[in-house]
């Protein structure tokens, strides 16, 4: 898409709910969630040769499906109070689990049980209805024997997109291996999107400063802020997930395998690897808002400039006319016929003469 000069910026200007959201939040405000207009609840039940779809309507058929040979991941899409309270009381996961996963904009965290593991992680992704601007969805993981949960916000949205296509394969590694593999596959699945979605803020940085020489100081300034916006948002999602993959690369939890805890291993070698980029970012935000601040002190120099330039070809002409405007008897040229002539003369060929020997040297 082709942008005109300007709109490069327009587009991307964060609107006044991001802009909320993002720098005037509460973090000891607890706000009660929203139900979601509707709840999609799936669940995936296979073992080395067979696996099975099965769209529940019900969360009291979620407990029938788990049992000892089989693993099962049953996915709820779009966060409804009661169903979510269910589906907690079926499989006895804890109270403070239940208020964490209907949080709203919690910290990124881990709770290791003895009967599971919980973890909580944001998805972020492009919003294409906000010009792309950076947005971000919470997404729990509960781990149990034989079975995973996860619990997303939005039904419109899949964040695991692409292990589903895994499953499919009879001799992909979720399905050869046990539902802790599963789990870490969840966590790597988001952890990976935090690269994409960086990728796209790293263009958004350095088309901006190719970008920022050809726009007023006031689109400028705006841009920067929404930029700095977003690598707040960078900054508080995948700062806090690094401790939470730490923990469960330390967790010495059962439902964890040996084999499965040397991948998680590499997750938080990614997610190193992501916060490096964080900090690059910002470096490069900081580069940014100096160029920004250059050209606005150029800019103010050439105006200091302009104006002292005015004011030294004004100086003669003002000196001369207070001169011959002082209130005396006896003024030279006064009652000379080319007197108001040569008066005006001096004032043109004053200030062309200092233009003449201030081009001469240099100064403008």
């Amino acid at each position: 898409m082709k942008l005109e000069k300007g709109n490069f910026f327009k587009i991307w200007l964060p609107t006044r709910e991001s802009a909320g959201r993002l720098v005037f939040e509460n973090p000891t405000d607890n706000t009660l969630r929203q139900d979601a207009d509707k709840s999609l609840i799936t669940a995936y039940v296979y073992d080395e040769k067979t696996i099975e779809k099965i769209d529940l309507t019900d969360i009291g058929e979620c407990k029938q499906l788990i049992d000892t040979t089989k693993k099962v991941w049953i996915n709820i899409d779009g966060l409804r109070r009661a169903e979510v309270g269910q589906i907690c009381k079926e499989f006895s996961i804890h109270q403070l689990i239940e208020e964490d996963i209907l949080s709203v904009d919690q910290r990124p965290k881990s709770d290791i049980f003895e009967d599971f593991v919980y973890c909580l992680l944001y998805q972020l992704f492009l919003d294409k209805s906000k010009y792309n601007e950076l947005s971000r969805e919470q997404i729990s993981l509960v781990l149990g024997k034989n079975f995973v949960l996860t619990f997303q916000e939005e039904a419109t949205r899949d964040a695991f997109g692409e292990i589903r296509k895994r499953l499919q394969s009879p001799l992909s590694k979720i399905r050869q291996y046990g539902s802790d593999f599963l789990y870490y596959s969840l966590v790597d699945a988001i952890v990976d999107d935090y690269f994409t979605t960086m990728d796209s803020y790293g263009e958004k940085l350095e088309r901006g400063e190719s970008q920022l020489i050809r726009t007023n100081a006031q689109m400028r300034m705006s841009y920067i802020l929404f930029l700095r916006k977003e690598l707040l948002l960078f900054r508080r999602t995948i700062f806090p997930a690094r401790d939470v993959i730490s923990s469960l690369n330390k967790n010495e939890n059962a439902l964890f395998n040996t084999k499965t805890l040397r991948y998680l291993k590499d997750i938080y070698d990614h997610i190193l690897q992501a916060v490096e980029m964080v900090e690059n970012y910002r470096e490069g935000m900081s580069n940014l808002q100096d160029l920004h601040m250059n050209m606005a002190n150029l800019k103010m120099n050439e105006s200091m400039k302009v104006m002292a330039v005015v004011t030294c070809l004004l100086a003669p002409a003002t000196v001369i006319g207070g001169i011959f405007g002082m209130n005396f008897a006896q003024i030279p040229l006064l009652h000379n016929t080319y007197g108001f002539a040569v008066a005006v003369a001096l004032m043109l060929l004053i200030p062309i003469w200092m233009v003449f020997v201030f081009r001469k040297k240099g100064w403008f």
